[in-house]
């Protein structure tokens, strides 16, 4: 029988190593480094810088969005479909890229995902159009969907032991939220001074660089399973979560009533219940029911998408309100999320020693409490908060908040997961934290809107009636997190289901 990662109760997790380091020195095969064998500190590096770029590139044309659209004229629904391409294919693949990943192995399927997606990046940082830039961004995310399930079936190789494993997922965790930040920050830096072009660069010279390495710095493909692809099953998935965050992402510029809206949502929840019942009757299934049937992993990856989706929200949101309510620059904006990308950072360093202090249940629920009291803050905003007293300590409480919810999500979410399931599971975690800010924003942004057209028609001027938008879309995700925080805490008890 496979081996099963176990729970590791509050202080195992650092019991693996007296070393200062965040994870230990342990092999990837969990014996000590030795001649021929990567080591685990490159190893992780690697596989870490690869999978912040990937949610990185997710965020690197949403500052410059109205700067592309006014170089090449494009109208609102052009501009909707090019920021979303990215997000639909990355989205909708996972759960297949997670299935080619156990059948041909980590390594391997890593390395031709890179290629893919430098290729793609390539396209796109010297496209002569939308229709172009529209194409290669859709083809880095199939890049993007083969890579990211793959790097955490390799991650569970070289983090072999399961103390090491536990610790080493715990810094995983926060590493996306930290690639979508940099995204947000690093794009109004770079589009002030330099063309937009320079940050499609970023995934091509990260993904290039990494393929050309990945030999050298990670373990061999030994153990994978020649499993049935399950093609019925992948089709339906993909097609299914493609149409509804489709839907989903053109709430934005059609009503929910509308047939842009209602015909693709419709049209992706019976592609999904189709796949729900080939799953069931499938003999090698493309996802398993038996895996979503531990409810302490069903809650992970709720942390983990409205983890997710409270940043996208604060992104997009924040920046709408400094640059068109307050008038701030793109630079000036970026500028605010300094700090937010330093908690990130600082939080992320520290998640796992918490982890294994307090377990990854408890820690859960405090960063999930602690992400809710920085989105109520931020719900007091108004036409003339102040960034110092007012937002500040919202976007100092939030990052902190998520980066420890994103970190022990993540461990609690992949916990009894046997090896030959890593794929599966590295997809079906991506697929949460790709699905979570479509959802999210959606839901959120159509409630800011609707509380915008209920006081212009009470009279109130635009931009108070956008700014209290905002605020209540803050509030609402601000209740969502504290709620879930109370559910994490009650199914901390439920014993654990191991994956069949």
């Amino acid at each position: 029988m496979a081996t099963t990662v176990p729970d590791v109760p509050p202080g195992r997790l650092g019991a693996a190593t007296h070393s200062r380091s965040p994870w230990p020195r342990l092999g990837y095969a969990g014996q000590d480094d030795g001649p021929g064998k990567p080591a685990v500190g490159p190893a992780f590096a690697l596989l870490g810088t690869v999978q912040a770029t990937l949610i990185f590139t997710i965020t690197v044309i949403s500052v410059p969005l109205p700067v592309i659209g006014r170089e090449w004229g494009l109208g609102q629904s052009s501009l909707v479909l090019l920021s979303a391409a990215y997000g639909l294919s990355f989205s909708g693949l996972l759960l297949f890229g997670g299935r080619l990943t156990d059948r041909y192995g980590g390594r391997r399927m890593f390395t031709a995902g890179l290629v893919v997606v430098a290729a793609a990046s390539m396209v796109a940082a010297i496209a002569p159009g939308s229709a172009s830039l529209t194409a290669a961004r859709f083809a880095q995310g199939v890049g993007a969907a083969l890579v990211a399930p793959a790097a955490v079936a390799v991650l569970r190789r070289v983090f072999a032991d399961p103390a090491s494993y536990g610790r080493a997922m715990a810094t995983w965790g926060g590493l996306s939220v930290l690639g979508a930040t940099l995204g947000s920050l690093l794009s109004g830096i770079v589009v002030t001074w330099l063309s937009w072009r320079w940050m499609l660069a970023v995934p091509l010279v990260v993904a290039a660089v990494a393929a050309l390495v990945t030999r050298r710095m990670l373990p061999a493909d030994t153990q994978y399973e020649r499993a049935a692809l399950d093609l019925p099953g992948a089709l339906l998935a993909t097609s299914g979560i493609t149409l509804l965050s489709f839907g989903l992402v053109v709430t934005g510029e059609h009503g929910w009533t509308s047939a842009m809206v209602l015909a693709p949502l419709a049209s992706g929840l019976v592609l999904l219940g189709a796949f729900v019942a080939v799953e069931l009757s499938s003999a090698d299934p493309l996802l398993p029911m038996s895996f979503l049937a531990d409810v302490r992993r069903v809650t992970a990856l709720l942390v983990i998408a409205l983890s997710a989706a409270g940043t996208a929200v604060v992104s997009l949101l924040l920046v709408l309100y400094l640059q068109q309510i307050r008038n701030w620059t793109p630079l000036r904006t970026s500028m605010a999320f300094l700090p937010y990308a330093v908690v990130l950072v600082v939080v992320g360093r520290v998640s796992g020693r918490l982890v294994a202090r307090w377990g990854a249940q408890r820690v859960t629920s405090a960063g999930l409490a602690l992400a809710a009291g920085g989105l109520l803050l931020l719900a007091g905003v108004d036409l003339h908060t102040e960034f110092g007293l007012g937002l500040l300590p919202g976007l100092i409480l939030l990052p902190a908040g998520v980066a420890l919810s994103f970190s022990a999500g993540s461990v609690l979410a992949l916990s009894h997961v046997r090896p030959r399931q890593a794929g599966l599971a590295g997809g079906v975690l991506n697929t949460a934290m790709e699905v979570g800010p479509t959802a999210g924003l959606a839901l959120l942004t159509a409630l800011a809107t609707a509380r915008t057209t209920h006081l212009e028609t009470g009279g109130a001027g635009l931009p108070d009636a956008t700014t209290s938008g905002y605020a209540w879309a803050f509030g609402a995700a601000g209740f969502a997190f504290a709620a879930l925080a109370a559910v994490t805490a009650l199914t901390g008890r439920t014993r654990p289901h191991r994956s069949g």
